[in-house]
Order: C-alpha cells, then sequence, then structure tokens
C-alpha cells in the first residue's frame, strides 16, 4: 500500500545573510474535526473589526484580510490562542462550497459561545461567506449556524514579517506591545526582551490577547530585541534590534524575520 502524499511546509528564519529552513509536513489526509461555526459584525465585514487579541484595525487589512474568526475557550486559550491558524470546511447545506477556508483566530466568543459545542468558530462575515459557493454567501449567511469540519493549518503571511504595535499606554518605564503576523504555528507561550550589549532577557507577561507587557528597570534602555517562542512546539525567534531607540507609543515596528 502507497503512503499518502504528503505537502511540505517551508518556514525560512532570515537573519541578515543566515538562514534557518524548518520543515513541517502536513499530510492531505489529515482529518477534519467536527465543530460548530456561526457568523458576527457585518455580512462583509471583519467580525468585531479588532477584537479580544488587540490586533485592532488590521484584522481588516492583508494580510488577515478580514479572514478572521473569533474562537471559544477551547480554541481562544485565554488568548494565548491568538494568531493560531485554521482550516473551516462546511459540506452540510447545498450553498456550501465544499472548498476549505483558512481563518486567524484574532477574537474570544465566550460564556455559553457554540451552545456548549467542544469547539466554535464564530467567524467574520466574510470568511462565513467564503464557505458558500459563488453568489451564494448571502443565502449561507441566513443559515445562521453550520455544524463544520476544521484542523489546524499553518499561518503563512507571505512577504510579511512579525510586527510588534507598541501600546498607548507605553512609556521607559512600562513597555507593552501586541505581536501580530508570526508564520507557523501562529500563536506564542512566551516572549522575552533584551537590551542591546546585555545578554540578560527579561520575561515579559501576557497582559491581554496578543499584547505583551513589562515592567522596564532604569538601567533597560532601546534598542531592544525581543525573543519569541511558539505554544506547542517552543520554536524561538530573535527579532534583534527591532525596538528603536527613538520608539514611541501607537507606533509598529516590523522585524526582518519571521517563523
Amino acid at each position: 500500500m502507497s503512503n499518502p502524499p504528503v505537502i511540505l511546509t517551508i518556514f525560512t528564519l532570515s537573519i541578515f545573510s543566515c538562514s534557518i529552513f524548518i520543515f513541517s509536513v502536513v499530510t492531505e489526509t489529515d482529518p477534519f474535526l467536527p465543530a460548530v461555526a456561526t457568523w458576527y459584525g457585518d455580512p462583509a465585514g471583519a467580525g468585531s473589526d479588532g477584537g479580544a487579541c488587540g490586533y485592532g484595525d488590521d484584522v481588516r487589512n492583508p494580510p488577515f484580510s478580514a479572514m478572521v474568526s473569533a474562537g471559544n475557550d477551547n480554541i481562544f486559550k485565554g488568548g494565548k490562542g491568538c494568531g493560531a491558524c485554521y482550516q473551516v470546511i462546511c459540506k452540510e447545506k447545498a450553498a456550501c462550497s465544499e472548498i476549505p477556508i483558512t481563518v486567524t483566530i484574532t477574537d474570544e466568543c465566550p460564556g455559553s459561545c457554540g451552545n456548549g459545542a467542544p469547539f466554535h468558530f464564530d467567524l467574520s462575515g466574510t470568511a462565513f461567506g467564503a464557505l458558500a459557493k459563488p453568489g451564494q454567501a448571502d443565502l449561507l449567511r441566513g443559515a445562521g449556524i453550520l455544524n463544520v469540519g476544521y484542523k489546524r493549518v499553518p499561518c503563512n503571511y507571505p512577504q510579511t514579517t512579525v510586527t510588534f504595535k507598541i501600546d498607548q499606554g507605553s512609556n521607559p518605564y512600562y513597555f507593552s506591545c501586541v505581536i501580530e503576523f508570526e508564520n507557523g504555528e501562529g500563536d506564542l507561550n512566551s516572549v522575552e526582551l533584551r537590551t542591546t550589549g546585555s545578554d540578560q532577557w527579561l520575561q515579559m507577561k501576557q497582559s491581554w490577547g496578543a499584547n505583551w507587557k513589562i515592567e522596564l528597570p532604569p538601567q533597560i534602555k532601546p534598542p531592544f530585541s525581543i525573543r519569541l517562542t511558539t505554544l506547542d512546539s517552543k520554536k524561538t525567534l530573535v527579532a534583534d534590534n527591532v525596538i528603536p531607540v527613538d520608539w514611541a507609543p501607537g507606533k509598529s515596528y516590523r522585524s526582518l524575520v519571521n517563523f
């Protein structure tokens, strides 16, 4: 009996002239697991146009492009699930295209979301409509709730690097940022900060969603490097000197790297 075909997904970490290649194997026969899907917000919108992960207006724009979802407790994971990517497919309605879509978790569907279903995706109106055959998005949205299949997949944001969006409340003694656009697993287990010339990494704390914070000791001055560790595989990535000397609240800083 022949082995099932495989798809090799290659993630490249580039730091100046050095590259590290990480291979992730996903078989075409990986099963879709049962879940429930609903939608919220505007029919052609991006859900809450922000959400509990803190990505804000970025959910409407590339690379998210409104293909986003809120998740219940088993998906949102108290904010640790922010940034994870899933394929979702529907087959139960005649309007379903039976072609999977890919969404990023950007919001929380709290409390009794899903009427007790173990896994519930509260999709943006745009994402829910994308489950439909051409011209039948409004018909499918009219169903309100669907039984769907889902599976975890690597995030893939071509030509996009990890970005750090500085919180408006940050100052020389308190640093807080939202971290977004991580390829691969997409979600984070820990974030650390280091000042230039030091070999000591300082642990940041998850504030809420994809927002991480740290009280800055007086001797810690920018520029800052930030080290990210993924939630499941514990892979690490260092964004060297990504926060410049003249950093400012409300600004976003793109790194040179991604998972």
